[in-house]
């Protein structure tokens, strides 16, 4: 293990990091404001990369492809807003979930039904595909340097938007208390909207990134939510800068563990050992994190008050 390693390893989980913050801001904005309980969120995330790929495919350009697929995403998350999950606003959390288990379910048919099962490829554009020379003997894909960019830009953005505008602090306080919102005047409704249609957007963003680095295939939102749901766990649901911090963690924490966890039981106990107990504890480290936070801060690292 050496410094370049490290570093990498760094940069990767950074860039996994940011990837999680796209989907964890439109859902802990959902799940603090409507407190509800929202297993399709994964399912907007396969859209966007479904119609991000189709669309590239189609124009021959991955950034028409990204433009188009954001706003197809934003456009489908505000129709099954208004259409179906509008309803589901003042049932108890186990309709809820059966709900939007239920869409969850009918998303991957129906993208089993246009696209086949087959997975779609989404290639990076030409002018990202190469590496970029950080330092002295190393190099780093210029594609995740990308996408670390547009992460940062678009937490930079959030931020801007949710602490510095009248709309944000209308999302603010429907976050921390919704009956209070309303009471103030706050549109909630309309409000809901929007921020689902944002977080789409979100999902859309996440989906088209991490396209080419990962399959374009049926039922890819599903293994992600779950990070998503740790994510606003361990920063606090309802807030923008834990889901950021917790994100950041979960991505740092995640990818080091995978790549360190197998080499330390390689030196201990070898390399037959280190293949078999490698994965499994490294897939359990983010969940000894969020047991460890949930131990000292039991309502996240940044709560809302409500």
């Amino acid at each position: 293990m050496n410094g370049i390693l490290i570093l990498e390893q760094m940069l990767n989980g950074l860039q996994f990091g940011l990837m999680l913050f796209l989907l964890a801001a439109g859902l802990t904005l959902v799940f603090g404001i409507m407190d509800m309980i929202n297993l399709a969120h994964g399912s907007l995330y396969m859209v966007g990369a479904y119609l991000i790929a189709t669309i590239s495919a189609a124009t021959g350009s991955f950034w028409w492809g990204l433009g188009l697929g954001i706003v197809g995403a934003a456009v489908f998350g505000m129709l099954l807003e208004l259409t179906i999950l509008r309803r589901l606003y003042q049932r108890d959390h186990v309709s809820q979930v059966l709900g939007t288990f239920a869409i969850l379910l009918m998303c991957n048919e129906g993208v089993r039904l246009i696209w086949g099962s087959q997975p779609l490829s989404l290639n990076p554009p030409a002018s990202l595909a190469g590496p970029v020379e950080l330092m002295a003997g190393f190099s780093y894909p210029a594609y995740r340097l990308f996408i670390i960019g547009v992460g940062l830009v678009v937490a930079g953005l959030l931020y801007v938007l949710i602490v510095h505008t009248r709309v944000g602090m209308q999302v603010r306080a429907g976050a921390s208390n919704r009956e209070m919102a309303m009471a103030m005047g706050t549109n909630v409704r309309t409000l809901f909207t929007a921020v689902f249609g944002v977080g789409a957007a979100l999902c859309a963003v996440a989906g088209g990134m991490m396209g080419p680095l990962l399959a374009v295939q049926v039922g890819m939102g599903e293994s992600i939510l779950i990070l998503a749901f740790v994510v606003i766990v361990i920063g606090g649901i309802g807030s923008i800068r834990g889901a950021l911090l917790g994100a950041l963690l979960v991505g740092v924490v995640d990818t080091a563990g995978r790549t360190l966890i197998p080499l330390f039981l390689n030196a201990a106990v070898g390399p037959q050992a280190a293949s078999n107990a490698g994965p499994a504890l490294a897939s359990i480290l983010i969940y000894i994190l969020m047991a460890g936070v949930l131990f000292f801060k039991p309502r996240g690292l940044f709560p809302t008050h409500g």
